[in-house]
């Protein structure tokens, strides 16, 4: 490439000079290419130690004048091709030139020039996509690709200098993270060190210290474990680790791959060295971190944050803490934890105005909002441009939203004596109170159904009212007063001051009459509804009278959501449960409907009305609670590993007895996904979701730790599994809420474990006190930390379990062996992965369903197969393998879908690897018949139909037919109608079928099919050892089959004859006997002639079937017309009988070398001109032979049995495959001379 010309000052140091002129040199570094001794060693260390731009460039070219001590770097070249075009424009385009000007220092402006428009002029086109990296981290990315083979599509995150410890030695070099890949590559004094591994691959990333390894990073796959040590920043390095592991993580998880960001802001001051994705990947974190903060929507973006004080007029104090901005909210969080925390959306916010400053208040700024709060924030460094973006942001929030003030909406819901809500004017205006508008909308959009109130269900099933004028009920009206003064002094609704009095409060219960309501801030689902006003009466109306596996499941399980409560023992509630369950199934479907699911929102139901639990349980299922709710319950996993870790580290002495009983992985299941509810008296189970909304999975850990030790001392005495249970669910059953007005609703589990002795009530508000006093320092921050850890430990032990299910499966009727199968399916695998990152489109992520069975889920189309069949197949063809491949592919892809699971794709393998060589010429002899052959590649659509109608029925053969003609909208409807169920019957007895096939089952092969079968045995034997004596053997079988072929003709042809009428001047004479030797003499001559062909030009061959296959394609449908012009095998004046040509000429195509074939030979299959010629007169269509002919005949050659009986092992091809998958080089730039110059 040109470089913009930088000063040189000695220019023989390190490098050796090649060409030279008057005023330019041409350079190579010393080391690079062959030789270089010991010089060429230190060089090329230093080159990597150093991260010299020599490393990727090792030629270059300078500007020199004959005067001048100067020298101006003009070009770089990875390669001598690349830079020897450099060298050859110079000398045509400014050698001539430069030689007129009398001044040198006029050469060298106007050289100068002259490089800066070149440069210009290339980067007219590029300048989009490459302005957004620094060049030092370009160059990086391209050394990254060079030295390890990987494609453009491979982005480059970052790149450090560290040491990798190989042994007790360490090694210094340079590590490169890119999206899918750890990459290290170290040179030190010719001792080479190259290391990939797919982050998917990673099973554990720790930061440790100890005694023999400084502080480094251990990263563990599962066949290794590798240590990185001294870095210059260590934490950032291990946190970006960290963030590529976990998008590989739920690229395995989801199928959700990575994307980059092109809409992040650009850096106000350029970053040196840090590239668009890392930025990208920094920003991605902070979001997330930011989002979890405040609860706030997965798509809201942090725009910046900057320190400030934050005035607190309920303790007239100024609050040290950040400001954070984004497009829809002002936040604020005190630096000493639990001091305040403030939400302000900018839907609110109706003034921001910049105050004077004072020596007391430096910039202060005051936020007002339509609740009539007002904000002071003061100490705020970059007032004028944050109030600059704030306006921006203000200005595109849309301004009608459904409701102008929290506040009235919520006093509404507050107040006790407003409980029959649905009694409000249904006239009354959006803007003024959204509920009854919302208490309308089901009753539209559900006509025909049993209307749903527009409030918690409780409200309509409340019983027992006396409760509310007892002791309970005056100690519920505190609670309520409480509240009411902490909203008077603190706020109420999204703007709320958010203090250490706020938790005190949650943690004593949340009134009955403002749990939706607080429920609804505390967890951030407020503002998703309020910005989406509709959405859910929308979903609803979508989703009604739709039938799918979700709903199936939600029907069935609608009458056990809490079937003891008066509210779901009607319709009125159910239909509302269905409602929300169904809408959320229809809003995420790779969810849809999971167990646990039902009595969560059965809950948030009790407290509020359909669309405020719809909202809520986006939030448990998406934010809060995330990948609890999927097939394979994840998260819920996750935070069990989470849960035994604690346990480890706050109950040492339980911990053990723990895992010996394998309790905590059953209890801490059935804790988590429902939150206690199913667990714990309602009553009391309540009070954990209110804290549980305040606090987050923090809160879940620490009351599951203060159970655990509530319980230690007869957990310690157990015996067994069943025992620890009972101990735990006694306990739980008597957890208590004494303050409950709701009437105590039968606790099922209570009822089967009660027990003689009168049981210990605990009360629920003691051991939320416990659980605070005893575990409060678990932090947010750390239990994000300890998640992601949990996550790869747990994804990664799925896959193990997936892949032992799918070895299981197949194992019974494959010949290979469980490891052999095991390695398969991890091939298998990084084949798929790698098109769903490195192919540019999503088909193949897309095709990955994760409701299919493990065998399933995995898929691979033809290309990707044809690569794994041309690096594992023990039968290597040389250019004909592509070919063979797709036939392979054909022959295992019965229900025409275009993609092959694992089960399709060892079957293939294990054909060609074990069994006999009755077995394996089997799998030969179908690759060369269809469906395998293709229709072009054989006679005719026609002719290959009726061949495959031998052995299957009529009514499936006009399936098959149909199917293979039209590709277009049957392929697409199939797995939608409910025939293909049918279908995929008849495919399961078809396979059952196929068990019993012996040879005599195998339809006959035609004459064209019998050469394409030649064409790849001569291809196949092409690179053997003996590959002379192989040749000799299949020019043997194969005139011999071809003479069987014409006898078995005579006796088929004689009945036919005498039915015909007048063909007979079209129809040659049966080959007499007198002519049968010239014929036999003509086919063995020809035969033999093939191995000293082949060897001495393989290339030619190899190329022309396939040549011709693409080449006659076209002329499919012509063939079957009528007799094209006859063949001539050999020169015109030659003339034999046209049965032995034919015989002739059958056996050569394909086979015989370029060099063989006289100017007027015409070669079936080789040239477009012959094809006419190759559906004529040549192909006899009454030739036949079957497979036990051929296999006869095989038997004959003991080359031919030697060959198919030699046992390939395939672990050694997958270990090659492993290495050439990445191309890597033994020492990669060092000779990259040899392989691009």
């Amino acid at each position: 490439m040109w470089l913009g010309p930088e000063e040189v000052l000695l220019a023989g140091a390190l490098w050796v000079t090649e060409r030279a002129n008057p005023f330019f040199l041409l350079q190579r570094r010393r080391g690079h290419g062959k030789g270089g001794g010991l010089t060429g060693l230190l060089v090329g260390t230093l080159d990597v130690v150093l991260d010299s731009s020599a490393r990727v460039a090792p030629y270059r070219i300078l500007h020199q004048t004959q005067d001048s001590q100067v020298y101006w770097a003009v070009a770089c070249g990875s390669s001598r091709k690349e830079i020897t075009k450099h060298w050859e424009w110079l000398e045509n385009n400014l050698l001539q030139t430069l030689s007129i000007f009398d001044n040198e220092e006029d050469i060298t402006t106007f050289v100068k020039g002259k490089i800066h428009g070149i440069i210009a002029e290339e980067n007219k086109n590029e300048q989009p996509q490459s302005e957004e990296d620094p060049g030092k981290f370009k160059e990086a990315e391209v050394k990254m690709r060079k030295q390890f083979g990987m494609p453009e599509v491979e982005k480059l995150v970052n790149y450090y200098s560290c040491s990798y410890w190989k042994g007790r030695v360490p090694r210094q070099g340079w590590l490169y993270l890119t999206v899918n890949h750890l990459c290290f590559y170290s040179f030190l004094l010719g001792k080479e060190v190259t290391l990939v591994i797919q982050w998917v691959d990673v099973t554990q990333l720790e930061k440790n210290a100890t005694l023999l390894f400084p502080e480094c990073i251990k990263v563990s796959t599962r066949d290794s474990e590798l240590y990185f040590s001294m870095f210059l920043n260590i934490n950032e390095t291990f946190k970006l680790m960290e963030q590529l592991a976990n998008i590989a993580m739920r690229q395995l998880l989801d199928n959700e791959s990575f994307l980059q960001d092109k809409s992040l802001p650009k850096p106000r001051k350029p970053l040196k060295n840090i590239s668009a994705l890392k930025r990208d990947l920094d920003a991605r974190a902070k979001n997330e971190c930011y989002r979890a903060t405040f609860r706030l929507p997965k798509d809201e973006c942090l725009d910046g944050h900057t320190d400030c004080t934050l005035w607190t007029p309920f303790n007239k104090m100024h609050i040290p803490g950040q400001m954070f901005v984004s497009n829809n909210y002002i936040c604020f969080a005190s630096k000493a934890e639990e001091a305040c925390h403030l939400i302000i959306p900018l839907r609110e916010v109706t003034i921001v105005e910049k105050a004077d400053s004072s020596s007391v208040l430096p910039s202060p700024l005051s936020i007002s909002t339509k609740s009539k709060m007002t904000f002071f924030f003061a100490n705020l460094k970059d007032r004028d441009f944050l109030v600059q973006r704030i306006s921006d942001f203000l200005q595109r929030t849309p301004s009608k939203k459904p409701c102008g003030s929290d506040r009235e909406w919520k006093w509404n819901l507050a107040d006790p004596g407003s409980e029959e809500v649905p009694e409000l004017p249904s006239s009354s205006p959006l803007a003024v109170s959204p509920t009854p508008a919302l208490s309308c909308r089901p009753v539209n959009f559900c006509a025909g159904e049993v209307p749903t109130a527009s409030q918690g269900l409780l409200k309509l099933f409340r019983r027992n009212s006396e409760e509310l004028l007892g002791p309970k009920g005056a100690k519920e009206k505190m609670k309520e007063e409480s509240w009411n003064i902490h909203f008077f002094e603190y706020g109420r609704g999204m703007c709320m001051y958010r203090t250490a009095r706020t938790r005190e409060l949650v943690q004593k219960g949340i009134p009955e009459n403002l749990r939706g309501e607080l429920w609804l801030l505390f967890s951030g689902a407020w503002n998703e509804m309020v910005t989406h006003p509709g959405y859910y009466a929308d979903l609803v109306e979508k989703s009604m009278g739709k039938y799918n596996l979700a709903t199936e499941e939600i029907e069935r399980d609608l009458h056990r959501s809490m079937p003891e409560h008066p509210a779901f023992q009607n319709e009125l509630g159910i239909a509302a449960l269905r409602r929300v369950l169904t809408a959320y199934a229809f809003r995420n479907p790779t969810i849809g409907y999971c167990q646990a699911m039902n009595i969560v929102t059965s809950v948030l139901l009790l407290y509020c009305n359909e669309e405020e639990a719809f909202w809520l349980l986006v939030a448990l299922c998406e934010r809060m609670l995330p990948d609890y709710y999927n097939t394979r319950v994840v998260g819920a996993l996750v935070d069990q590993g989470i849960f035994e870790e604690l346990t480890r580290e706050y109950l040492p002495q339980l911990s053990e007895k723990m895992q010996d009983l394998g309790v905590i992985s059953t209890i801490s299941l059935s804790w988590f996904l429902t939150l206690f509810l199913s667990v714990m008296p309602f009553e009391s189970a309540v009070v954990i979701v209110d804290c549980f909304f305040y606090e987050g999975i923090k809160f879940i850990l620490q009351v599951s730790l203060a159970i655990l030790d509530a319980n230690m001392e007869k957990l310690l005495q157990c015996c067994d599994e069943g025992e620890a249970m009972t101990i735990l669910g006694r306990y739980l059953d008597n957890v208590v809420n004494r303050q409950s007005v709701s009437p105590p609703i039968p606790h099922l589990h209570a009822l089967l474990t009660s027990g003689d002795d009168p049981p210990l009530e605990i009360d629920i508000f003691e051991l939320i006190k416990t659980s605070y006093e005893k575990f409060s320092n678990l932090k947010a921050d750390d239990i994000e930390q300890m998640r992601f850890k949990q996550r790869l430990k747990v994804i990664q032990s799925l896959e193990d379990t997936a892949k032992k299910s799918v070895v299981r499966a197949v194992s019974g009727d494959i010949g290979f062996s469980i490891e052999e199968l095991e390695e398969l399916y991890v091939v298998f695998k990084a084949k798929y992965l790698m098109s769903c990152y490195w192919g540019n489109n999503r088909a193949a992520a897309a095709r990955r369903d994760q409701s299919l069975p493990y065998l399933e889920q995995y898929r691979i189309d033809v290309e990707q197969f044809k690569e794994l069949f041309i690096s594992l197949t023990p039968w290597s063809c040389g250019a004909h393998t592509p070919v063979l491949a797709g036939r392979l592919f054909r022959l295992l892809d019965e229900n025409r879908d275009s993609l092959i699971n694992f089960k399709e794709f060892v079957t293939g393998m294990s054909g060609m690897y074990h069994g006999d060589l009755t077995e394996k010429l089997k799998v030969l002899y179908k690759l060369h018949l269809p469906p395998a052959l293709n229709p072009e590649e054989t006679e005719s659509a026609l002719e290959a139909t009726s061949y495959f109608t031998e052995d299957v029925t009529t009514e499936e053969t006009q399936d098959d037919k149909g199917r293979r003609n039209e590709n277009g909208p049957e392929k697409e409807e199939k797995g939608t109608s409910p025939q293909d169920y049918r279908y995929y019957l008849r495919m399961w007895a078809k396979e059952k079928e196929s068990k019993k096939e012996t040879i005599k089952d195998l339809p006959k092969m035609s004459q064209e099919q019998f050469i394409e079968l030649c064409k790849t045995l001569y291809n196949m034997f092409s690179e053997d050892p003996v590959e002379q004596e192989l040749y000799h053997a299949i020019a043997t079988v194969a005139s011999l089959l071809l003479r069987i072929g014409e006898v078995g003709k005579k006796f088929s042809n004689k009945p036919m004859r005498k039915s015909e009428d007048c063909r007979a001047n079209n129809t040659q004479d049966p080959v007499s006997e007198e002519e049968s030797p010239t014929s036999e003499h003509s086919q063995n001559s020809a035969v033999e002639q093939q191995p000293q062909a082949d060897h001495e030009d393989k290339t030619c061959g190899d190329v022309q079937p396939e040549k011709a296959q693409q080449e006659n394609q076209t002329l499919g449908d012509a063939s079957a017309e009528g007799p094209g012009s006859p063949l001539q095998l050999l020169s015109d004046d030659e003339t034999k009988d046209d049965m032995s040509m034919s015989s002739y000429s059958m056996v050569s195509t394909g086979s015989l070398q370029c060099e063989d074939i006289a100017d007027d030979t015409v070669l079936v299959g080789c040239e477009g001109s012959s094809a006419a010629a190759r559906y004529g007169s040549t192909i006899d269509t009454d030739w036949s032979i079957s497979f036990e002919q051929i296999l006869a005949s095989m038997l004959t050659e003991t080359a031919l049995v030697n060959y198919f009986e030699k046992k390939v092992d395939i672990l050694q091809k997958i270990k090659d495959q492993k290495k050439v998958e990445r191309q890597f080089s033994s020492s990669s730039d060092y000779e990259l001379s040899s392989v691009s110059g």
